[in-house]
């Protein structure tokens, strides 16, 4: 029985505009939250005494990482072979230069032949030996299109053709390799895909460049006693037997994971037999307050109250607000700030209502044959930023509907009904504006 260590997509390096600079020791203090969550991973490794680690790609962003990352990244996993524990690189998509030409990350490790690390650059077969006995590493990586159709080949084919005929390549070169397999040997499929089955993460969105999916049935053979995968984010189990597993990447990229928990895989592998558990890690959270303040009186009032709602001290915050125009004026974003100090990080992010969006009117339809102040007033009844004038506004809307002023008996009176009237002309011209030409001129509105 061979123990195993199963992480994948650490992306070492992500994530950075959340954090800051940590001033005691120069890193970013999101690159220190991914970086912790590796060194628990490891260090749960090393305490359960596993006979092989595996990792199933991705671990920088891109593959120029910046020599401290890459630093930090030999230090962690060089625990492991320091341990006695031999290691499995397979390279993922992230660690590939663009279209696959010029190397990968990862291949410093071969290149200089450091003990105790084995590079997955190719489909080929790893016998490794392990203090619980040898076991078989079958290493898939990334695969680009470039890599297995040439563009000649493949001229005026569709992308699902081309895809389908990447798969039955792959299938061909799978095979092969599957016949040259020990039967009496555990074994391992550590691939780095997309499965049709799975369920993505936030990879979507880092992904460079478009891959393709492969069929379950591809990696569900009695050949295979685990197949470890990379490249997805979310934790899943594809399959039981053999149990086909993402452990998903290690920490957060972003709020796209937000409600997904991080973690790796212990498993103990024999021939023809797989246990295995997920431990979670103490990824940083990430936390979404949502906010509607379009009917509110008092916006920042009831903002402050949702926020004071929820526990987020130490969490990656972003308030997402919606408001009218005339409403973002009242909002206190200090206020919002001294609030948010108890966050990790945070985000304020205010989204205005545009008067396009709004709900037509009830009854102010196409077949409306409305009294024109009974439209203005079923209008008025819909903004209750306007309620303490409505009274006000249909008296001087009738007036201008009439034609007629009346007679003023002050200067300040005077001026009071002039911004009346204005305002109730603009209400008009807003009513149609939103409602449609049908809706104010049946009712011949604009006579005044």
């Amino acid at each position: 029985m061979v123990r195993l260590l199963h992480l994948s997509d650490i992306h070492l390096g992500s994530g950075l505009s959340h954090g800051r600079i940590n001033p005691a020791t120069g890193y970013n203090s999101r690159f220190e939250d991914f970086l912790y969550c590796l060194s628990q991973a490891i260090e749960r490794g090393i305490a359960e005494q596993v006979d092989l680690a595996v990792f199933g790609g991705d671990a920088f962003p891109n593959a120029t990482p910046e020599p401290t990352h890459q630093e930090e990244f030999a230090r962690q996993f060089k625990r492991l072979t320091d341990a006695g524990i031999p290691t499995v690189l397979l390279v993922g998509n992230h660690d590939l230069h663009s279209r696959g030409v010029g190397g990968a990350s990862l291949n410093i490790y071969s290149a200089l032949q450091v003990p105790g690390f084995l590079v997955g650059a190719k489909l080929v077969i790893h016998t490794i030996a392990t203090r619980s006995g040898p076991v078989q590493v079958l290493t898939l990586p990334w695969v680009n299109r470039s890599a297995l159709v040439t563009r000649e080949e493949m001229r005026g084919k569709s992308i699902e053709q081309v895809d389908l005929a990447l798969v039955e390549r792959m299938k061909l070169a799978l095979e092969a390799q599957v016949r040259r397999l020990d039967p009496s040997v555990p074994t391992i499929l550590l691939a780095h895909l997309m499965a049709e089955n799975a369920v993505y993460g936030a990879e979507r969105h880092l992904a460079v460049g478009r891959g393709f999916s492969i069929p379950l049935a591809l990696m569900a053979r009695p050949e295979f006693d685990y197949v470890a995968l990379g490249h997805v984010h979310r934790h899943q189990v594809l399959c039981e037997d053999p149990p086909i597993i993402y452990p998903g990447s290690i920490e957060r990229v972003d709020f796209g994971e937000e409600k997904e928990k991080k973690g790796f895989i212990l498993a103990e592998v024999e021939r023809g037999r797989c246990r295995y558990q997920f431990v979670e890690l103490p990824a940083r959270a990430f936390k979404t307050i949502q906010a509607n303040l379009a009917d509110s009186s008092d916006p920042q009032a009831d903002l402050v109250e949702i926020i004071r709602k929820h526990k987020f001290e130490g969490a990656v915050v972003r308030v997402h607000y919606r408001l009218h125009a005339h409403q973002s004026e009242r909002i206190d974003t200090a206020e919002l700030r001294a609030l948010l100090e108890r966050a990790f990080a945070f985000q304020l992010q205010p989204e205005l209502i545009s008067q396009l969006t709004q709900p037509r009117v009830p009854g102010l339809g196409e077949s409306c044959a409305l009294d024109p102040l009974d439209a203005l007033g079923q209008y008025l009844d819909s903004r209750p930023e306007l309620a303490e004038l409505r009274s006000a506004l249909l008296q001087t809307a009738e007036v201008l509907i009439k034609g007629e002023r009346p007679e003023l008996d002050t200067e300040e009176c005077e001026s009071d009904q002039e911004v009346l009237e204005v305002t109730a002309a603009a209400a008009l011209q807003l009513l149609e504006r939103e409602e449609g030409p049908q809706a104010t001129s049946q009712l011949g509105l604009f006579g005044a």
